[in-house]
């Protein structure tokens, strides 16, 4: 059981996991409640959390398969009982767990006869699948089962059009979304001016995360959603008491980047990649999204690049100033 605190005027909402367990490996179920609340501040919670957890939270799948040997998705295969439509809705049932960004390359290499499960992939590092039994086909003869496949992280779906086919490469409907299911219900208790609220949240997970991972990862990405009302509202104030500054000067940026630039001859910065650096995964999001993968890609941009992308803060210029004189 988990409590966090957070002070709300004179009340303190507390949080907690009251109900949480693993019916498969590919089914999760946790139940939550937030309190004391406010009338009214429940449900304003539970929708906005429900939407944020079916929409707003990347997973990883696989979304396409590759073998100059197949003509076609219906065809089938001597050798093989499935045909290559079955074992492409096979693969899609694979569930995925990474932190990865972009696309990555997977492999199957089997020879029959004998089953081919999920086990029996070669991932990239950083990727792990949730059940490894998941059924892929059944080889009946001595034949080389060679599929080249692409695993992708992102969020929402992914259907395939027939615009998407190309020779030998075969699109993979993408479910991403690693949440199932999402429900929210109040108590509530008191009368009048003294009524109060609890919220209750539940979750059902497909395994790539647990609910409790859920909940956070769905809270992080609606406070990214509202910082820029915060920052547009900041800098008007700033610039209508005419005392817009910036905590951290730019040629003081400039200056500190231009010190270790000197330096870069004696370390490998392309080597060093920014998932190996202490940043916060909301950082390291924007960084990725930004195509700034390496320290030697964050030393190439000023404070002025990073502030232009979006959702970040100067707060953020001062933990990267600090993690690459560190490094």
């Amino acid at each position: 059981m988990v409590r966090e605190k957070l002070k709300v005027s004179t009340r303190t909402l507390q949080w907690k996991c009251v109900e949480s367990r693993a019916d498969s490996k590919r089914l999760y179920y946790g139940r939550f409640i937030l309190s004391p609340l406010m009338k009214g501040q429940a449900d304003t919670i539970g929708i906005a959390m429900r939407r944020a957890l079916l929409g707003e939270i990347e997973g990883t799948c696989i979304t396409r398969a590759k073998s100059e040997k197949i003509p076609h998705e219906y065809s089938t295969i001597v050798g093989i009982q499935e045909s290559v439509h079955e074992i492409l809705m096979n693969l899609k049932e694979i569930v995925l767990r990474s932190n990865l960004y972009g696309t990555r390359d997977a492999l199957i290499c089997v020879k029959g006869p004998g089953y081919v499960t999920a086990q029996d992939i070669l991932l990239p590092p950083s990727v792990e699948i949730v059940d490894n039994t998941q059924h892929i086909a059944n080889l009946t003869e001595p034949t080389d089962f060679c599929i080249g496949l692409q695993i992708e992280r992102n969020r929402g779906y992914n259907i395939k059009t027939q615009n998407n086919f190309q020779d030998g490469s075969y699109p993979i409907d993408a479910i991403f979304m690693p949440v199932r299911n999402a429900n929210h219900s109040i108590h509530s208790y008191g009368n009048g001016n003294e009524k109060q609220e609890i919220l209750f949240l539940e979750i059902w997970t497909n395994g790539g995360l647990t609910p409790k991972e859920a909940l956070h990862e769905a809270s992080r990405n609606l406070i990214d959603l509202f910082i820029p009302f915060l920052q547009s509202a900041e800098e008007n104030l700033h610039l209508e008491n005419n005392q817009y500054k910036v905590s951290l000067p730019y040629l003081t940026f400039h200056d500190r980047v231009a010190k270790l630039k000197k330096k870069k001859k004696e370390i490998a910065w392309k080597s060093i990649f920014i998932d190996q650096s202490e940043l916060s995964p909301r950082i390291y999001n924007c960084l990725k999204k930004s195509n700034i993968h390496t320290l030697f890609d964050l030393l190439n941009n000023s404070q002025e690049d990073l502030m232009k992308i979006e959702h970040f803060r100067i707060e953020d210029v001062k933990r990267i100033l600090g993690i690459l004189e560190k490094k």
